[in-house]
């Protein structure tokens, strides 16, 4: 069986990746490794023999692909978080990362451990797969050819032993500290600014207008000067039976009927100013006016402002929700579509099939990728990473393959679409790329190192590393939440999410959004993941040249 398995590679990749698939789906209270179970179900096929692991193309991809994925994805949130307090979080965590990085070179200095295994322990207790990929990389470029197998194992080793204890005690660490200081999760999330834009129970309400004060006034004029965050999507005039689409300049008088779309608690103040809720329900008429739910699949309804689209105004439509992936929210005229999203459009019965063929609504063109602007991205950002960054001392590091692709899917997501070229992938298409490369890098990883995993788990520097990743994890998660909620008095849904983001730790994420039950974390692990990412990919190379 371990001859056939070392002659068929594929067969070798199925395997690992189907046991790691299986061993991922265990939760210990609550908890799983999820796809990186994956790189453990590698290291145990791996310590059978030393000849059972995957060519070094496989982990490369994997790894390439992954990170492009995430960048693409995190782009726009990450620019538009550090417009709000996006600054000052990443600074935090920058500094955090840094004070790391040292605590490293004292443990390594302490219990003698090499440089590989430390800059390894580093990505490990602090669960960041890229940094890992970074170190492999610069090894190889580091060391003679034949002593390259040997060495590229001890950063896996270091990685492997840390990790378990990277999720377990960040998760700890979240348990101790809301008995510690008795958060009450929900009271804290409702001081987050912008916590409407994590997704929203959104409901259509129809008003009629009975306040005085509000008449001849505008909703432009209205918006502007109650702040309100909902959309207006319909109106009847008062002794008009026909209704018309809600646009800026559309006047409000006694005995309209209006129908406005937001979460309940944004809706009140609407409903205290303009008047009381109506008995009729104009959404339930669709005879003037339709609404329907459409899948943008058209590329040219992608990566500008819905103010741009000019097909909207000559048709007489509006958009009032958008819906990605698992998250809806409210329009407005700054909202730029991606491939995949769903929109709720409003429009005349007899317009709805041109407004269909603009927005594209094709499952089948969903399922395509546009190689073209994936492969150019990859490319670009295959070459940023082989630019040599200088640091003090004479010393240079490069992005490689971990940094250099996600840089430049952070820049293409941002910028959404160059010309005629859209860079968004469909948001299936990105969730597919993401798992797939991480299954690739995992399981490449996994077989490579596990016989060496097995020999140094099993003596006494095993324990060692186990326990150094432990401290390295718990200081730095508690370090964190007390700096940033005590000292810089970030509510706690948010600092979770961006502690989750600072270990680049989905299944953190995953326990801050159980126990908050709000999407608040999700804000926080945006603003942060993608700067934690880079910065831990250029930290542990340069513990990697300081030990070494």
């Amino acid at each position: 069986m371990i001859q056939l398995l070392v002659d068929q590679p594929l067969l070798l990749l199925v395997l690992v990746s189907a046991g790691g698939y299986l061993l991922g789906q265990v939760e210990v209270k609550g908890s799983s490794l999820g796809v990186a179970a994956v790189m453990f179900a590698g290291l145990a096929v791996g310590a059978l023999d030393p000849r059972l692991k995957l060519p070094e193309f496989t982990t490369l991809l994997g790894l390439v692909l992954f990170v492009y994925a995430i960048g693409l994805s995190s782009g726009p949130s990450f620019f538009a978080a550090l417009r709000r307090k996006g600054v000052r979080d990443n600074a935090m965590v920058l500094g955090i990362l840094a004070s790391a990085a040292g605590l490293v070179v004292g443990v390594a200095l302490l219990l003698g451990l090499k440089g590989t295994t430390a800059s390894g322990l580093f990505a490990g207790s602090l669960t960041n797969t890229p940094a890992l990929a970074a170190l492999l990389e610069r090894i190889q470029t580091m060391a003679a050819p034949e002593q390259v197998e040997q060495i590229i194992s001890e950063p896996v080793v270091g990685y492997s032993i840390a990790y378990p204890i990277g999720i377990v005690g960040v998760i700890a660490a979240l348990f101790v500290t809301k008995r510690l200081w008795n958060v009450d999760y929900a009271a804290e999330a409702e001081q987050v600014d912008d916590a409407q834009a994590t997704g929203e129970d959104l409901q259509s309400y129809s008003i009629r207008v009975t306040n005085p004060e509000v008449e001849g006034q505008t909703i432009r004029q209205l918006m502007q000067a109650h702040d309100w965050d909902v959309v207006f999507g319909r109106v009847r005039h008062a002794g008009d039976d026909e209704q018309i689409l809600a646009e800026a300049e559309t006047t409000i008088r006694i005995g309209d009927v209006v129908s406005v779309v937001g979460e309940a608690e944004n809706v009140r103040p609407v409903l205290h100013t303009l008047g009381e809720l109506a008995a009729e329900q104009l959404e339930a008429s669709r005879e003037t006016y339709d609404f329907r739910r459409i899948f943008v699949s058209n590329p040219d309804a992608t990566g500008r402002p819905i103010r741009d689209l000019r097909f909207l105004q000559q048709i007489g439509a509006i958009v009032t929700r958008v819906r990605r992936g698992d998250v809806e929210w409210l329009v407005d005229a700054d909202t730029v579509l991606e491939l995949g999203d769903r929109v709720r459009v409003v429009a005349r019965p007899e317009d709805m099939p041109l407004v269909n063929e603009r927005f594209g609504d094709s499952y089948k063109a969903l399922s395509e990728v546009n190689l073209l602007t994936l492969n150019l991205g990859l490319m670009a950002g295959l070459l940023i990473g082989l630019i040599p960054i200088p640091v003090p001392g004479g010393l240079t590091f490069t992005l490689g393959l971990a940094g250099g692709p996600l840089v430049v899917g952070l820049v293409l997501g941002k910028l959404g679409r160059t010309g005629p070229l859209v860079w968004y992938l469909p948001y299936n298409a990105n969730l597919l790329l993401r798992q797939l490369g991480l299954v690739l890098f995992f399981a490449g990883v996994g077989t490579r190192a596990g016989y060496a995993f097995f020999n140094t788990l099993l003596g006494g520097e095993g324990l060692l590393i186990f326990a150094a990743g432990a401290v390295l994890t718990c200081t730095t998660a508690l370090s964190t939440l007390w700096i940033g909620y005590k000292a810089l008095g970030i509510p706690m849904p948010l600092l979770m999410g961006m502690l989750a983001g600072l270990h680049t730790q989905p299944a953190v994420l995953s326990y801050a959004l159980e126990q908050t039950d709000s999407d608040v974390p999700n804000l926080g692990y945006a603003t942060v993941f993608p700067m934690a990412t880079i910065a831990k990919i250029i930290l542990a190379q340069l513990l990697l040249l300081t030990l070494s």
